[in-house]
């Protein structure tokens, strides 16, 4: 009983710590050349991710909600963007995770995150067509944030095309990204979590 209230103990502080920093990193936005400028790139699924891997792909989709919940609250926002962030930011984590926990090896860490960037970036399309630009559409014209990809590439004739053409690409791309930086500081950062020495080889086991 003792050791499953440490667990319990730990699994909330690691989770609340994960979504803190996810908070944090999604104010550092980088702008992004050859997107339109209300497109940025952050780090804030990296905690979520890490969280999903070390904990299970349940504490990642809560840092992925903890995270836009405070945000949302902080920027006092209209919440389309962290809705938009913490959909597609699940599924990233939640698939990812869920792959992970069936065999927790570096290779199948890179694979099963893989995959969680190719689901997130499949389902960012029907998800900005038909949830997240609607919405937008109240604040922005939909012949206005047309005209900001038409900038890019003139040759676009629709926001559809454009978000296939763009969006869907960027979020393939930046999920990899966060995949790249997971997996070089997961280790070290395992232990930490989960309060275990890895003694294995680096090369043969990702986590316990």
């Amino acid at each position: 009983m003792k050791q499953n209230n440490t667990l319990n103990v730990r699994y909330m502080t690691v989770t609340g710590i994960l979504s803190a920093c996810a908070f944090l990193l999604q104010y550092l936005e980088i702008v992004v050349p050859f997107m339109p400028s209300f497109i940025k790139f952050d780090f804030s699924d990296l905690p979520a991710l890490i969280g999903s891997f070390a904990l299970g792909p349940a504490a990642g989709i809560t840092i992925e909600f903890l995270k836009n919940l405070i945000h949302c609250i902080a920027s006092q926002s209209f919440g389309v963007g962290e809705l938009s962030n913490f959909m597609l930011g699940a599924i990233f984590v939640g698939v990812s995770g869920a792959l992970y926990k069936r065999k927790k090896t570096r290779t199948n860490a890179i694979f099963s995150a893989f995959i969680g960037a190719l689901v997130m970036a499949a389902v960012s399309f029907p998800s900005n067509v038909f949830v997240v630009y609607p919405v937008y559409y109240n604040f922005m014209p939909k012949e206005v944030i047309l005209s900001l990809y038409q900038k890019i590439i003139p040759a676009m004739t629709s926001v559809e095309e454009s978000i296939l053409v763009f969006n869907v690409p960027f979020t393939f791309v930046k999920g990899m990204i966060n995949v790249i930086i997971t997996v070089l500081v997961y280790k070290p950062l395992s232990r930490v979590i989960k309060g275990t020495d890895i003694q294995t080889p680096m090369g043969r086991r990702f986590s316990r």
